[in-house]
């Protein structure tokens, strides 16, 4: 990748939900992203549950999607919320799709990760559990600045658009960081 090329990020939300504060804040993000970065934003709701025996007859197509998607990604953005203290089953669900042999496509890619809640952490915990999975699959995390949008109810307006000015300005801190880390993952 030369310097002049656009940093695609894929990302991806850890809920299905249509007024997702997580799916909100993707949305944010990809307004904020800064020039040279385009954010896409993927859909996991049509992954079927993992079933080693229906991958072993080949990966569904919404699956192979993903894993495509991921692949030609230059880096990925998780948004996750918290329940229970942990990754929705959702998106750890996407992950072990993706994440099958062969050639599993989170390998050496650069990651980052945030997360929105109703509650003052912010997915704090989820998104510890969530930076846990890439260990294993080699996921090259940003380690900060971290963003834990909490009290996410007040943050964002009727529209799902992000209002609250400080945190646009660290999400947009952020996005600058995670740019500079995809382009050195990348060499």
């Amino acid at each position: 990748m030369s310097g002049s090329e656009t940093v695609k990020i894929l990302g991806i939300s850890g809920s299905l939900r249509r007024a997702s504060f997580n799916t909100m804040a993707l949305r944010a993000a990809a307004e904020l992203a800064p020039a040279g970065m385009s954010i896409d934003i993927c859909d996991i709701g049509d992954l079927p549950l993992y079933n080693d025996d229906v991958r072993a007859a080949g990966f569904p197509p919404a699956v192979q999607s993903l894993r495509d998607r991921i692949k030609a990604a230059d880096g990925l953005l998780f948004a996750t919320p918290e329940y229970n203290y942990s990754v929705p089953g959702v998106l750890k669900n996407a992950i072990d799709w993706a994440s099958r042999p062969p050639e599993q496509p989170f390998d050496g890619k650069p990651i980052a990760v945030m997360g929105a809640s109703p509650g003052a952490l912010g997915s704090v915990r989820a998104q510890y559990h969530l930076r846990q999975c890439f260990i294993f699959l080699n996921g090259h995390i940003l380690n900060r600045p971290e963003v834990m949008i909490g009290a996410a109810g007040s943050k964002f307006d009727a529209d799902g658009k992000l209002t609250d000015q400080a945190t646009r300005d660290f999400l947009a801190a952020m996005l600058v960081a995670f740019k500079a880390w995809t382009l050195r993952m990348r060499g």
